[in-house]
């Protein structure tokens, strides 16, 4: 396949005319195609029907100790849910907070109780000191961006590598500036990029030197056991670094059921330390009387261990994977060898993260949505939206039929070249 930039002038408008035309032709079709957010699709939602069917009667609806979960307590969930998640953490059930049906609830509570009232260990809640700064590896999640705008919390871009974010860059930052308070990480199979992070960034996280003493990893854990192979990526676990290097309390960790069972109704999870989750269940008791046993309750009864979370799992890879393959082969085919486009295999999670030339990111995604397909909007991956480079897309092709994803995908590629094309012919 020939590189753009080493075409002639008359072969590269011979080539945006014929594209054009195939644009258009997507524009008459009427496209109404969502491509914009990784959720699952419906067949992956009816994966877990069943579950719909747990508990049945009153007697069902008693943990093992005989609380009845019809009823309020059991602020931090009941003792199965955090059996059950701790081993899918590796870590210890009493390290485990069970939540609602959303993780990222859980995030924004953990932000908010710092910002009014602290962490444990810290001197002043976060909100009466002079300023609160926040890392944020990117191209990363969008929704720990607005999290962090919400609260006013100034983000420092950082930057990603083949093994996790720029840790030079971190642990220079966060041993001078005692106004940085923590860091977003997605460290298995990032969103968007796939990248699992490195055994040496886990140990120099869990090492580093820090200027703020309560300083907090906010280590999202989304795609912890979503797979794509047999051959799935290993993740060192971080508790277990942060304890052995004596900083114990520095993180917290999440993750939920939402892409293993239902989104909507789903079980949330956070673990950390024994300081920290004391403080927090205290907190916590203050705001509810009591979460969602029955759901706990519901699904410790449908996945009953890890091996049944592994073998739901591998029921999604097997709807998940020829969708991923299907991306990465027209990907291939009408991008491949052309040096207008690039983008990450990944091994697991929900995403793939696509760069264009720099400065086309936003035409295209423009380009896309006036023929009918809804992207991730172009920066979205970037703090305060504002991708420097203008180059980097998000593709999320979970949720689309077979069908419909490949015709999203050709018309994403269509419009990359034309983009490109334009952009080459101007420099």
């Amino acid at each position: 396949m020939n590189k753009f930039n080493g075409m002639k002038k008359e072969e590269l408008q011979d080539l945006l005319a014929d594209l054009n035309k195939r644009y258009d032709e997507f524009v008459s079709q009427r496209l109404k195609l969502d491509m914009s957010r990784g959720k699952p699709g419906a067949d992956q939602l009816d994966l877990s029907m069943k579950m719909l069917d747990y508990p049945s009667g009153s007697d069902c609806c008693k943990t093992a100790d005989g609380t009845d979960c019809r009823n309020y307590g059991l602020v931090d969930g009941i003792p199965e849910a955090k059996a059950l998640f701790a081993e899918m953490l590796e870590v210890s059930p009493k390290e485990i907070i069970i939540g609602g049906n959303s993780s990222l609830s859980m995030m924004y509570d953990s932000i908010a109780r710092a910002v009014m009232f602290g962490v444990y260990g810290g001197s002043n809640p976060w909100g009466r000191q002079p300023a609160v700064k926040f890392l944020c590896p990117s191209p990363g999640y969008d929704r720990h961006f607005a999290i962090c705008q919400l609260f006013n919390i100034e983000m420092i871009t950082i930057d990603m590598k083949p093994d996790g974010p720029d840790m030079d860059m971190i642990e220079n930052l966060v041993s001078k500036d005692e106004a940085i308070k923590g860091i977003w990480c997605t460290p298995k199979y990032s969103n968007p990029d796939g990248i699992t992070y490195s055994d040496d960034v886990v140990m120099r996280f869990a090492n580093m030197k820090t200027r703020a003493d309560d300083f907090r990893i906010f280590w999202d854990n989304a795609y912890a056991v979503h797979h794509l192979t047999d051959k799935p990526d290993r993740l060192l676990n971080i508790m277990r670094a942060c304890k052995d290097a004596g900083n114990p309390d520095r993180v917290y960790v999440f993750s939920s059921t939402s892409k293993i069972t239902f989104p909507g109704a789903g079980i949330a999870v956070m673990a950390a330390s024994e300081n920290n989750t004391a403080l927090i269940k205290k907190q916590l008791g203050i705001k509810t009387i009591g979460p969602d046993k029955i759901n706990q309750l519901r699904h410790v009864a449908f996945l009953k261990d890890m091996k049944g979370i592994e073998s739901q799992m591998k029921k999604h890879a097997e709807i998940l994977k020829p969708k991923f393959d299907m991306v990465l082969d027209i990907l291939e085919s009408e991008l491949g060898g052309k040096s207008i486009a690039w983008w990450n295999k990944p091994n697991g999670g929900y995403f793939i993260s696509f760069n264009t030339l720099p400065g086309c990111a936003r035409e295209v995604v423009a380009m896309a949505s006036n023929a009918g397909v809804a992207m991730t909007p172009a920066g979205a991956t970037y703090p305060y939206g504002r991708d420097p480079q203008d180059r980097n897309i998000r593709i999320a092709p979970t949720m689309p039929p077979v069908s419909e994803l490949k015709k999203a995908m050709e018309l994403l590629c269509v419009c990359v070249q034309i983009v490109s094309i334009k952009r080459i012919l101007t420099l």
